[in-house]
C-alpha cells in the first residue's frame, strides 16, 4: 500500500482510531493484522517469506540467549544464513546468472519472479535483532506476536528506517494514550512528507525522466539540469517516505529513529553519510565496518574497510553494476578525502579562505553536492545499459551553450526547461528553494516547534497555504511508487 494512495488515506485513520479504542493488551495483534494487510496490498504471497524469517529469527534469539560458547555463534550464523539466503535468492540470483553468462561460464536464462517489496529493509532489521541478542545488548523477545510486529510494523516495513530492537520492542510494552499535541505533530510530519513526495519529487521526476529515459539523445546542459533535479527528487522521495513513516508512528505514540538530517548542507562526504539514510549508514557502521576493524587498524586496512563497506552498501541497494559503482564511488570519495587532507589544509592556510566562514562552508557544501550528484548518475541509471551511463558521464560537459545561446528561448526551452514550460521550470526551482529555506531555518529549531509557538490564526494560515500548494502543484495523475520500494 502506497502512502500517497487513496487506500492509505482510508487505512491510516481506521487503524489509528481502532488502536486507541482497544485496550493496551489487544493493540499488538491489531497492529500486526494491520501490518499484514498493508504488506499484502502489494503481493500477498510474499507474506510467507516474511513469516519464514520471523519464525527463524524468533527461535534463533531464544536459542542464542540460553546457549553458551560456540553454540551461541552457530545459532547466530543459522539466523544470518537464513536471512541473507532469502535476500540473496530473490535479489541477486538473476544478477549472478547474468554475470556468469557474460563471462561465458553459464547459460543465460533468468528466473521468473518479482523481488518482494522492501526485502532489504526488513531483512536488515531482523538481522539487527539476532546480532544484538548475541552481543547481549537485547534480551530475546518471548512474545512471538510482538517480535513479529517488530519486523512488520507497517509505518517502516517497506522502506525503513531500519530500526534496532532496543528502540522499538520496549515501546510495544508501553501504554500509549491519545495526546492531542503529539497527534498534531505527527500529522504535520506526515503532511510535510507527502508534500515532498507528491509536490516536489514527483514534479521534478517529469524533468528528470526527459533525459534519463533517452540518455543518448542528450549532452551537456540537459544532463546537468536533470542530474541536479534528480539529486533533489531522490531526497524528497525517500525522506518524504521517512517523514510519513515517522509521523504515522508518532500519531500512535511510537518514536522511530531519524533517517535524514538536511544532507545537502553537508560540507564533506563523511558528513553527508551522517545525514543521509542514517539508519542504513549506522547499520553498516555497527555491523560491518566496526567488526572489520573500523579505524583501529593500519591505514591501508582502513582504506579497504571503507571501500568494501560502501561497495556492499551499493550492492545492498540493488543487483546491478550501476549500484556497485555508485557505492564504490562514495568509498573512493572518502579515501580521497583522507589522502588529500594535508594538501587541502595547506591550500586553506596560504589562501586564508577558511578565515571567511560563510564562503568556506559554501564552497565545501557545493563541492560535496557536486560529488554526490555525479554519483547519482549511476544510481538513477540502474535501468540503463552501462554504455548509456558512460554516455551521460562523458557528455556531461560537452556542447555547453554560448552566452548568446542562453538568451535564445528555443535553446533554453529544450536544454534547460527540458521541453517543459517556463512556469513549470520556475515552480520546480521555487519548490527546491522553499524546501532548503525551511531546512536552513531548522538548523537550530524544528519547524514543527516554530509553528506550534505561533498564534492560532497564523498556524492555520500556514496550514491553508501548504494545503493549497499541495493541491495546486501536486502531481496526481497516478500515485507514483517511492523510489526505494525497489530495494
Amino acid at each position: 500500500m502506497l502512502f500517497n494512495s487513496i487506500e492509505f488515506v482510508i487505512f491510516f485513520p481506521i487503524v489509528t482510531l481502532v488502536y486507541f479504542v482497544l485496550k493496551h493488551k489487544h493493540r499488538w495483534w491489531w497492529l500486526l493484522v494491520a501490518s499484514c494487510v498493508f504488506y499484502m496490498a502489494f503481493r500477498p504471497e510474499y507474506l510467507l517469506i516474511l513469516g519464514f524469517t520471523i519464525v527463524v529469527d524468533y527461535y534463533a534469539g531464544l536459542l542464542i540467549e540460553k546457549s553458551e560458547g560456540r553454540q551461541r555463534k552457530w545459532y547466530l550464523i543459522m539466523s544470518l544464513v537464513a536471512n541473507i539466503g532469502v535476500l540473496a535468492f530473490f535479489k541477486y540470483t538473476n544478477f549472478a546468472i547474468f554475470a556468469l553468462a557474460q563471462a561465458n561460464i553459464a547459460h543465460y536464462k533468468l528466473l521468473d519472479f518479482v523481488l518482494p517489496i522492501g526485502l532489504s529493509f526488513h531483512t536488515f532489521q531482523a538481522m539487527s535483532y539476532t546480532i544484538e541478542v548475541y552481543r547481549g545488548n537485547q534480551k530475546a523477545e518471548r512474545h512471538f506476536g510482538l517480535y513479529a510486529l517488530y519486523v512488520m510494523f507497517y509505518p517502516q516495513l517497506v522502506a525503513g528506517p531500519i530500526e534496532r530492537p532496543q528502540n522499538v520492542l520496549p515501546q510495544f510494552y508501553e501504554v500509549k494514550v491519545f495526546d492531542y499535541q503529539r497527534v498534531v505533530s505527527g500529522l504535520q510530519l506526515i503532511g510535510w512528507g507527502l508534500f515532498k513526495k507528491v509536490v516536489i519529487a514527483d514534479r521534478l521526476a517529469i524533468f528528470v525522466n526527459q533525459v534519463y529515459d533517452s540518455p543518448t539523445q542528450h549532452q551537456g546542459l540537459p544532463i546537468i539540469v536533470a542530474t541536479i533535479f534528480f539529486s533533489f527528487q531522490i531526497f524528497c522521495d525517500f525522506s518524504g517516505y521517512s517523514d510519513i513513516a515517522l509521523g504515522t508512528a508518532e500519531v500512535m505514540g511510537f518514536k522511530l529513529m531519524k533517517n535524514f538530517d538536511r544532507p545537502y548542507f553537508s560540507k564533506s562526504i563523511s558528513e553527508f553519510w551522517r545525514r543521509w539514510h542514517i539508519s542504513l549508514s549506522t547499520w553498516f557502521r555497527d555491523y560491518l565496518y566496526i567488526p572489520l576493524g573500523g579505524n583501529r587498524v593500519n591505514v591501508y586496512r582502513r582504506y579497504f574497510n571503507l571501500f568494501f563497506v560502501f561497495t556492499m552498501s551499493g550492492l545492498w541497494h540493488g543487483a546491478n553494476w550501476n549500484f556497485i559503482i555508485w557505492g564504490a564511488l562514495h568509498g573512493i570519495y572518502l579515501i580521497g578525502a583522507i589522502l588529500t587532507q594535508k594538501p587541502r589544509d595547506y591550500i586553506n592556510k596560504i589562501t586564508g579562505i577558511n578565515k571567511i566562514p560563510f564562503l568556506f562552508k559554501t564552497i565545501q557544501a557545493s563541492i560535496t553536492f557536486a560529488l554526490v550528484a555525479f554519483a547519482w548518475i549511476f544510481f538513477r541509471g540502474n535501468y540503463l545499459e552501462m554504455s548509456q551511463c558512460w554516455h551521460l558521464i562523458t557528455h556531461l560537459f560537452t556542447n555547453l551553450p554560448t552566452i548568446a545561446e542562453l538568451f535564445k528561448f528555443d535553446y533554453v526551452s529544450k536544454n534547460v526547461f527540458l521541453n517543459q514550460t517556463l512556469f513549470e521550470f520556475c515552480i520546480a526551482i521555487a519548490l527546491i528553494i522553499l524546501m532548503e529555506i525551511i531546512h536552513y531555518i531548522q538548523r537550530d529549531k524544528s519547524m514543527r516547534r516554530i509553528i506550534a509557538s505561533q498564534p492560532l490564526i497564523l498556524r492555520w494560515g500556514i496550514y491553508v497555504v501548504f494545503i493549497m500548494l499541495f493541491f495546486l502543484l501536486g502531481v496526481f495523475d497516478k500515485p507514483a511508487q517511492f523510489i526505494y520500494f525497489q530495494f
